[in-house]
């Protein structure tokens, strides 16, 4: 269990440049990647290890949509995501099933990002213990109730009975609801035996932000040390939009100030939610020199707090 509040020596920092399934990963040029916009490198180097924890892979070719008349992106694939990789300089990456998914194509993408990949799946809660270990076998390390999804009916007993099988795989719960959902759940949360994951800083509602009543029941669950928070999908959490993001930037620096240790980083490529617009990728990894002005700060949560969430090796 990671104490609160006690910090670890960061990285050292190193050229940035690594080998990630095969792949050259360097960020000496830029490159056109799907559904991101801009070509420009980041600005700041990501640091050697670094890991993006939410993206998710859309492969309609060889795992067709679960509902083929429910929008669904596409063209989101394992070679598209290594050039973001190679654009931004990131190493290992958490995949997502996302809404409309199946658990196979997740498991195949870990697959082939493998050794430097992990992901998270959406199961069915008649789920047979076999299968959970064959999820778990492929690289599964969590599972995502989605809260927001108005096609999803998700109580109270269905997350409060799983919870125990989670724990007992060593999962934890991955949980995508905004802020008023935080607040309706706050008693569950505080009471789950595993470990649980926030997606998208939360996602306070706006323009309340961090003085909505579900920013001071995040900062409790975390000084519990069970609860991590993701730091991704920044453009749902700022109205004002590219490029400072500047309401997604202040809940992220008030997370960052109050636990450090039980932050983790992600992307959200392909960016479901911004099917008009995609985002700048570059653009927003540099929200960094923002986020957390200490390089100590940010290897930890890009590198170190993934690596003991997720499961990797220290990267050395």
């Amino acid at each position: 269990m990671i104490q609160r509040r006690t910090f670890i020596k960061g990285a050292t920092m190193a050229a940035i440049a690594t080998t990630t399934s095969g792949l050259s990963i360097g960020i000496s040029e830029a490159q056109q990647v799907p559904n991101s916009s801009g070509t420009e490198l980041p600005k700041l180097k990501a640091p050697p290890g670094t890991c993006d924890c939410h993206m998710h892979i859309f492969d309609t070719a060889h795992f067709p949509p679960l509902d083929p008349n429910r929008p669904t992106t596409s063209n989101a694939t394992v070679a598209d995501y290594r050039l973001l990789q190679k654009r931004l300089g990131t190493t290992r990456n958490i995949v997502v099933t996302p809404r409309n998914s199946g658990n196979e194509v997740t498991l195949d993408a870990i697959k082939q990002f493998a050794p430097n990949a992990r992901g998270v799946a959406v199961v069915a809660m008649t789920t047979t213990d076999a299968e959970l270990k064959r999820l778990n076998d492929g690289g599964i390390r969590g599972h995502r109730f989605d809260l927001n999804d108005p096609n999803a009916a998700v109580t109270v007993d269905m997350i409060d009975t799983f919870s125990k099988r989670a724990a007992d795989l060593g999962w934890h719960l991955q949980l995508f609801m905004n802020g008023d959902k935080i607040v309706q759940f706050a008693d569950l949360l505080r009471r789950l035996p595993t470990q649980i994951v926030l997606d998208h800083m939360g996602q306070p509602p706006l323009p309340a932000g961090t003085d909505h009543p579900s920013h001071r029941i995040v900062l409790e669950l975390l000084d519990k040390g069970r609860t991590w928070v993701k730091l991704s999908n920044v453009p749902s959490n700022s109205k004002i939009g590219a490029p400072s993001y500047p309401e997604a930037t202040k809940t992220a620096q008030a997370l960052i100030k109050a636990a450090p240790e039980r932050l983790v980083w992600g992307t959200d490529w392909p960016h479901p939610g911004e099917r008009d617009h995609k985002p700048n990728d570059a653009q927003m990894f540099d929200l960094w020199s923002e986020w957390a002005l200490n390089e100590t700060t940010r290897n930890r949560i890009l590198v170190d707090n993934p690596a003991t969430l997720y499961g990797f090796a220290k990267f050395a």
